[in-house]
């Protein structure tokens, strides 16, 4: 279990007893990007309506708005679809048909096992995750199919041989021209290409900040 890939999650954790959340928030914050909190259901919708967040975890009795109320409001009333997992004492059996019919995501039963919850953040979360993954490879290799023929791929491996330290480009159309014999259209193409792919980003007039590192490790 590659718990690393938390680490750029925002989650959302509601509670209205105050020891437990900084207890609770002072591990989670050691692996995931931020931790919001709430200390009630309305404080807690407010926040999933304004803040990116990846993942809620809520308690249900809680004062001014329980947790199945505001998982609730954020699914049917706001069209929001976050992930949720409900943490719940034994006497709140009560709630759980309710949660069902929302189809929360996961159940911890309190007092809260740290453990359990990471490992239910992680399964819940990691289809995500992949997909996202496999979007960002599959957009990857897209734009490069879109970039292969002709002397397109030299002009590729001319600007990536010639990338500063700091993976900048200073060069001209000229250059390329002259080093690798093709026409001004077709290197301009290829600029407009990258560009347009988030491959290379424009900083000043022949200066070029090449983006996506992972294509030149």
């Amino acid at each position: 279990m590659d718990l690393n890939s938390l680490k750029n999650l925002e989650l959302l954790y509601v509670e209205d007893d105050q020891d437990v959340m900084n207890q609770t928030k002072l591990i989670l914050d050691d692996f995931v990007k931020e931790v919001h909190t709430a200390k009630d259901g309305e404080e807690g919708l407010e926040i999933a309506l304004t803040k990116p967040i990846d993942i809620i975890v809520a308690d249900i009795n809680m004062p001014k708005m329980n947790g199945i109320e505001m998982i609730k409001a954020l699914k049917q009333e706001h069209g929001k679809n976050i992930p949720c997992i409900i943490t719940t004492a034994h006497t709140d059996t009560e709630y759980l048909i309710d949660a069902i019919n929302l189809k929360v995501d996961g159940y911890i039963i309190k007092p809260i096992n740290i453990k359990d919850l990471i490992n239910s953040i992680y399964t819940v979360m990691l289809p995500i995750i992949q997909k996202k993954e496999i979007e960002g490879c599959a957009h990857v290799v897209e734009s490069l199919a879109a970039l292969v023929g002709g002397k397109k791929i030299e002009i590729l491996k001319y600007i990536i041989e010639n990338l500063d330290e700091e993976n900048v480009f200073h060069g001209s159309y000229q250059d390329i021209m002259e080093a690798l014999d093709v026409s001004k259209p077709t290197v301009v193409n290829m600029f407009k290409q990258l560009i347009g792919a988030g491959i290379l980003e424009k900083v000043k007039n022949k200066v070029y900040k090449f983006k996506r590192q992972d294509l030149i490790k």
